[in-house]
């Protein structure tokens, strides 16, 4: 994300910027909300001043919308912002501005602590990660986003002792992932070919590399992973790490019934406690009841009373998990009755 220019008036004003990444994109769709202003460059129909034609024409105007509606559109790579046009050429009816990477856009609101944090944190540069999950016969390979990890392929291929057919296994995967942009890749999985595939990519291309265990392949692999701290190993900090340690844990405390509740309702009583160590709620969730009640009020009385406050990710399995649970849940200083 790149912050073209910031005028904030105590918590209120307008911040100018452009995406650079899905992943920037993927962050915009948590930032806007219903009731602010967005302004950017788009496409609106003119008709012919002519009355004796019939002609329209495509004309490329700044428009500002008072926000109803956002949709991120992963597989389309762009992010729509829906609303009451408020400012251009023509001050009425509804449009539709359609973000892509690449084009600036200002948001005017007011603007919450948790949004100014998003915004930093879509600024600083990270490496590009790829994860490649192997074993004999199959591979699934993901991209680590914002978000989470995004399968991007899989390869299958049935082969017996044919060394051959195996090497053309390799050279399949090799092939898909010179179509990808990354810094660093991380091959993981059971047994030893992803030591053998290592040494394969190793020796056709000049890729950072890093080999790590994983006990299976695709989302569980990729979990693995994460958990095992093998990003931290290639001096990427990265916060689904922590998603994951978390939520591990938070199901373990449910299967004992020990230090943990779940559900809007729960969590407040364990706020009314003084309970909540550690709160965990979905970004997805968040979006939602922000339509509902003040809950950013709540969650900075949380920080007040020493609780520490993790967003999850709604397009990655621990956030998943949490939405089945009721979007929200927090790990406890002690139990109550």
């Amino acid at each position: 994300m790149k912050v073209i220019e910031e005028n904030l008036r105590g918590k209120r004003g307008e911040i100018k910027l452009i995406p650079e990444s899905l992943d920037d994109l993927w962050h915009l769709k948590y930032i806007i909300e219903p009731g602010d202003i967005v302004y950017s460059w788009t496409k609106r129909i003119r008709e012919s001043e002519d009355k004796l034609r019939s002609d329209k024409e495509r004309i490329t105007v700044r428009l500002g919308v008072e926000v109803e509606k956002v949709e991120f559109h992963r597989f389309a790579n762009r992010l729509r912002v829906t609303g009451r046009i408020v400012c251009g050429v023509e001050d009425s009816g509804y449009h539709t501005l359609s973000i892509v990477v690449g084009k600036e856009l200002s948001i005017v609101k007011e603007w919450k602590d948790e949004q100014l944090k998003r915004i930093k944190l879509a600024v600083q540069k990270r490496p590009e990660v790829v994860i490649v999950t192997i074993e004999e016969g199959e591979a699934v390979v993901g991209v680590v986003r914002d978000w989470g990890v995004e399968e991007i392929f899989d390869v299958r291929r049935s082969y017996g002792k044919d060394s051959s057919e195996r090497v053309e296994f390799f050279h399949e995967i090799m092939r898909q992932l010179e179509s990808l942009e990354f810094k660093y890749i991380v091959v993981a999985g059971p047994g030893f070919t992803k030591e053998d595939f290592g040494r394969f990519l190793k020796e056709k291309k000049n890729w950072k590399i890093l080999i790590c265990d994983a006990s299976s392949v695709g989302v569980r692999g990729f979990l693995e992973v994460l958990k095992r701290g093998a990003l931290d190993r290639i001096g990427r900090e990265i916060r689904l790490k922590e998603e994951a340690e978390y939520i591990e844990e938070m199901l373990e405390k449910i299967a004992k019934d020990e230090k943990v509740v779940y559900g809007i309702e729960d969590v407040k009583k364990a706020y009314e406690y003084g309970a909540i160590e550690v709160l965990l709620i979905v970004d997805e969730f968040l979006r939602e009841e922000r339509l509902r009640w003040d809950i950013d009020s709540f969650l900075k009385s949380v920080e007040d009373l020493g609780g520490k406050i993790v967003i999850l990710s709604s397009e990655f399995e621990p956030g998943k998990i949490l939405m089945g649970l009721g979007g929200i849940g927090a790990l406890l200083r002690f139990s109550f009755e």
